[in-house]
């Protein structure tokens, strides 16, 4: 520590301390009520954590890295002597050595202000070997600094210098030497001199933060994203209590204004603060205040809209490195090919992109559906009713009332969208379907999948919502003859997607089902989904729960979240 740039400690003053056992204690003057940093034997109750074992970081700047190489130095005696006695006879001071086992090399840091006599008398003292082509060359590179990590225990514990790399490269740092001595009391990297105070933050956090400090970005506070931040709130504490996990939402954005912060926002006031210090909102600074935040390890952003351009900025996010978690459907269902180049992207950049909450809200669709893959069942069929909104109105379209006013009352109650068109011709079901469809591996289109809309031919063109709910009565005759037929027959009506996955084609429509069939036995906006498959040929498995409402789907995309923190390293 002495060495690597504590000036207050020179190394000398260190010795005779160390000899008769005395601790040193730092402490910040400007800070006094800090309890500082002791310097002292390994206490006696320290346990064999792997992040305990690195106990600081240091660096040192303004440096310059000398890079020998050629192929003529391999194999050759006295080489390696006569660089450091040209460095030594023109009084420079080496900080850092490192020489690759191929012996084709040899690097090392000087100060700055030294490299370039010692850049001129290695020419002069290796004229004729650069002249013949023994060595190839003897670059200079300026404005380096050294990051070391230093701990007595580094010598005994695996898997430090992975975490310190791993640390490095989610900062988008690239190393440019590196130096352990066998002794394994420091590990020592030269990287850029504008990237040290980077790359101090992000081995600081991942040393010395909890393993699973998630730095979240919201986009989207409205019904769904509002919900989620009020679950955060409620949680947190418990979450980094219990499980080590550390949420930080460092920002959140609406379509109009964004709030930002390096830490963390406080949950408890988050409305307030998006209307008292909000600035205007841009998606690009958005995400670069998240990607550029190198004092958290993990990014996440989490995309609350419905919206076909927040969806296609997905890519370039994974590919930043920052994690993407959505109950957005535009890109899972959107076109084919940008579908498959975003899970590519997804794979090659170690990311993690989780979607549960696209298909049943809360209900775990698609982790059952992988669970099934994965373990090596075929999937033969699915079939479900994935409107939680077309569920409530065929659940309470029975006995004699009207279709048309029990969509009102779907409306005014909030299961519709404003234009109740939206939900009734289908497009939402048929995308859910899409997204099945492609994560059972089948490469479908959403123009793959007819759609039989409720919506009448002659009402598609009304202006508006309130002209098309004004003359939604008048087919109230139509529906009520649909439903006598399917009650005369013992059955029920019921919206449908559907994925045939043998025959790779699906479809969405109306149908009827037997009472005493499972879609038949729903209440009010309740989904239910069918798997059809090796294993569950007989009796499909199903799952059945609310598919609708902001508290529902908000829970699915927070269990998303969870399980990012899993992957990460969160204990199960």
């Amino acid at each position: 520590m002495s060495y690597f740039g504590a000036n207050v400690l020179h190394p000398r003053t260190i010795i005779p301390v160390m000899k008769d056992n005395i601790p040193i204690v730092i402490r910040n003057m400007f800070n006094l009520s800090a309890p500082g940093t002791m310097i002292c034997k390994q206490p006696a109750n320290e346990n064999g954590d792997l992040d305990a074992c690195v106990k600081s970081f240091a660096t040192v700047d303004n440096l310059a890295l000398v890079n020998v190489e050629g192929t003529g130095m391999a194999g050759v005696p006295g080489t390696a002597s006569a660089i450091f006695s040209a460095v030594k006879d023109v009084g420079a001071n080496v900080i850092m050595i490192s020489q690759a086992s191929s012996e084709h090399s040899v690097c090392f840091a000087v100060p700055e202000k030294e490299v370039a006599v010692v850049s001129a008398e290695l020419h002069d003292r290796f004229r004729e070997a650069l002249a013949a082509g023994r060595l190839s060359k003897v670059e200079v590179i300026n404005g380096c600094s050294i990051l070391a990590a230093v701990g007595l225990r580094m010598a005994s514990t695996p898997g430090v210098s992975a975490i310190l790399f791993d640390a490095l490269a989610k900062a988008n740092i690239n190393v440019r030497a590196i130096a352990q001595g066998c002794s394994e009391y420091n590990i020592t990297v030269v990287l850029k001199q504008q990237d040290c105070v980077r790359a101090l933050r992000a081995a600081h956090s991942r040393f010395f933060l909890s393993k699973t400090t998630l730095a979240v970005g919201i986009i989207g506070p409205g019904l769904i994203g509002g919900a989620l931040l009020n679950q955060l709130k409620n949680q947190t504490a418990v979450l980094k209590e219990n499980m080590n996990i550390d949420l930080r939402v460092i920002g959140i954005t609406g379509s109009s204004t964004m709030l930002l912060s390096d830490t963390g926002i406080d949950l408890t006031q988050w409305k307030q603060l998006l209307q008292k210090e909000a600035e205007p909102a841009d998606i690009g600074s958005f995400v670069h205040h998240l990607s550029d935040n190198h004092v958290f390890p993990n990014k996440v952003l989490v995309d609350c809209t419905a919206d076909t351009s927040v969806a296609s900025h997905y890519y370039d996010w994974l590919k930043k490195g920052i994690h993407v978690i959505t109950p957005n459907k535009k890109a899972n269902s959107g076109p084919l090919d940008q579908y498959l180049k975003l899970r590519t992207m997804q794979r090659a950049s170690y990311t993690h992109y989780f979607y549960e909450a696209t298909v049943g809200a809360g209900l775990p669709i698609i982790s059952t559906l992988r669970g099934l893959l994965e373990t090596g069942d075929k999937i033969l069929r699915i079939e479900g009713i994935f409107s939680g909104t077309l569920s409530y109105i065929f659940n309470n379209f029975e006995g004699t009332r009207a279709f048309s006013d029990v969509v009102a009352e779907a409306r005014e109650a909030g299961y519709t969208e404003p234009d109740p068109r939206d939900d009734l011709s289908g497009t939402d079901v048929a995308r859910k379907v899409v997204v099945l469809a492609r994560e059972s591996g089948l490469r479908l289109e959403l123009s793959d999948i007819p759609v039989k809309s409720l919506v009448p031919e002659t009402l598609a063109s009304c202006s508006s919502a309130d002209e098309f709910m004004q003359k939604l009565p008048s087919f109230d005759e139509d529906w009520a003859r649909q439903r006598s037929d399917a009650e005369a027959a013992g059955e029920v009506l019921r919206y449908v997607g559907a994925l045939d996955a043998v025959n790779r084609s699906g479809q969405v429509e109306l149908r009827r089902y037997r009472r005493d069939h499972p879609f038949a036995q729903l209440s009010g906006s309740d989904n239910i989904i069918a798997f059809t498959t090796s294993r569950y040929k007989e009796q499909p498995l199903i799952v059945r729960g609310p598919g609708a409402g902001a508290e529902v789907t908000a829970g699915g995309v927070f269990c998303d979240i969870l399980r990012l923190a899993s992957y990460l390293g969160a204990p199960s």
